[in-house]
């Protein structure tokens, strides 16, 4: 007699916790971790910490501020900065640098308009960028980064190549997990999820860097603009670009106040990504990950 194959205790998990997410009020709960993680109140900061501390490998000796009753809220600590000098950047002129800590989740070359998200599953920069078709054409076939920020990593954003801000939008969107598993089974993540694009015209030709949203992300920030909330009722909103935005490599771009994506993306004529940025590869702020033509 055959035996039916067992699921693995993963998959199920997996398949249940995803499941799960299509039925939560996904931005309430958001909104409530929010709020819950900017409080000032002195026990629930500690306790929130603590238990962090205990479940993530955070090195604090990288921080600005080591000591963890330094920090005014959960959300203070969340989006710490790093101490002078702890994420170097590249020297070589020619060096794109990794615009935050996390693991490589996909890299490679757009597909004409479709970037890659998980084996067999592929998604259109045109709706990345908000529907935005002229945009994403400058795109075509360029190479394109996904980085993944777990919860124990450094969570703010750096530009990867100094350039001046072209355009800047907030796109409306569900915050479902961006975990693997996720991004494995739900497709067009990316393009569900809110979001903040950026684009920036470089040397190297246009480039685009996009912040995603994601369950339990409170909200995102950029250095220039601070806290990003969409309309109500939800509609894109497109962002001032004046005064002049003007970033070198580097220099911080924004934040995550809980746990995210980055996905860059580069011309056809611009970057080549450098060999081995594997799924699953951790990556560093400020490390070598493509290079100009």
């Amino acid at each position: 007699m055959t035996k039916t194959p067992a699921v693995s205790s993963r998959s199920i998990h997996d398949r249940i916790f995803i499941g799960f997410q299509y039925l939560l009020p996904q931005h309430f709960l958001s909104r409530l971790v929010g709020s819950l993680a900017s409080a000032r109140i002195g026990w629930l900061k500690r306790a929130l910490i603590r238990a962090f501390l205990r479940h993530y490998p955070v090195d604090l000796s990288e921080a600005e501020r080591s000591d963890p009753s330094a920090y005014d809220s959960f959300n203070d600590f969340f989006t710490r900065k790093l101490r002078r000098g702890a994420r170097p950047i590249d020297p070589e002129p020619a060096s794109i640098a990794c615009p935050a800590d996390g693991y490589v989740s996909q890299a490679g070359l757009l597909a004409g308009d479709a970037l890659l998200q998980a084996k067999e599953i592929s998604y259109s920069a045109s709706a990345l960028l908000g529907g935005d078709q002229a945009l994403a054409a400058q795109f075509t076939s360029g190479a394109f980064a996904t980085i993944y920020l777990a919860p124990h990593n450094y969570h703010r954003v750096h530009m990867p190549f100094a350039g001046t801000l072209r355009l800047a939008r907030h796109v409306p969107g569900d915050l479902f997990s961006v975990n693997a598993a996720t991004a494995d089974c739900v497709s067009g993540l990316f393009t569900r999820n809110e979001r903040i694009v950026c684009v920036f015209d470089t040397a190297a030709g246009p480039m685009a860097v996009v912040l995603v949203g994601a369950l339990f992300v409170g909200s995102m920030s950029l250095s220039w603009a601070g806290v990003i909330r969409g309309r109500h009722p939800r509609a894109m909103l497109e962002l001032p670009v004046r005064p002049v935005v003007a970033l070198d490599r580097g220099d911080e771009l924004g934040w995550f106040n809980m746990g995210s994506t980055v996905i860059l993306m580069f011309a056809a004529s611009g970057p080549s990504l450098v060999a081995g940025l594997a799924p699953g590869r951790p990556v560093r702020m400020g490390e070598h990950i493509a290079t100009l033509r």
